[in-house]
């Protein structure tokens, strides 16, 4: 098993994990047309994307988003698209795959975002300390507080 980062060469074998993985959790797969804004994204190093490789077969990934944190004063990530083939988990992978992330990413800082089923899971790969509650805008334009009528 090889881990390293993933290259826009490798978008392909990317995308066909990333659909794998909006599958299994009961969601849509990815419109084609996103492939290639995935591609730009990672030429562009607006998301840096990791992966273990068994030969020429992608069987695991993930990605850090890098930002700036004034908890440090330096580089933070955001751990996303984390996704191990079914037939090789359980073998060290993930494990092996955040820590190559945290590492190679260079910041000093990582958290994720998850669903109350996957708490624990994250915990035993290092996520440990707990920050508070995650919350996503509501892009909507609809006002917060306000009635509508």
């Amino acid at each position: 098993m090889e881990l390293r980062r993933i290259v826009p060469s490798d978008t392909e074998k990317l995308w066909e994990l990333q659909t794998l993985y909006k599958i299994e959790i009961g969601e849509d797969a990815p419109d084609p047309s996103a492939m290639v804004r995935l591609a730009e994204a990672i030429e562009k190093k607006r998301i840096l994307f990791f992966g273990c490789w068994d030969g020429g077969t992608l069987v695991g990934c993930c990605s850090v988003t890098v930002g700036f944190s004034t908890f440090d004063y330096g580089p933070s990530g955001v751990f996303e698209d984390f996704y191990i083939r079914p037939e090789y988990r359980r073998r060290g992978i993930a494990r092996r795959l955040v820590r190559f992330a945290y590492g190679e990413s260079g910041v000093s800082s990582l958290t994720v975002g998850c669903a109350d089923c996957d708490v624990r899971m994250y915990g035993s790969l290092g996520f440990s300390i707990p920050l508070g509650n995650l919350l996503a805008f509501d892009g909507s334009g609809k006002e917060v507080g306000r009635d509508e009528g």
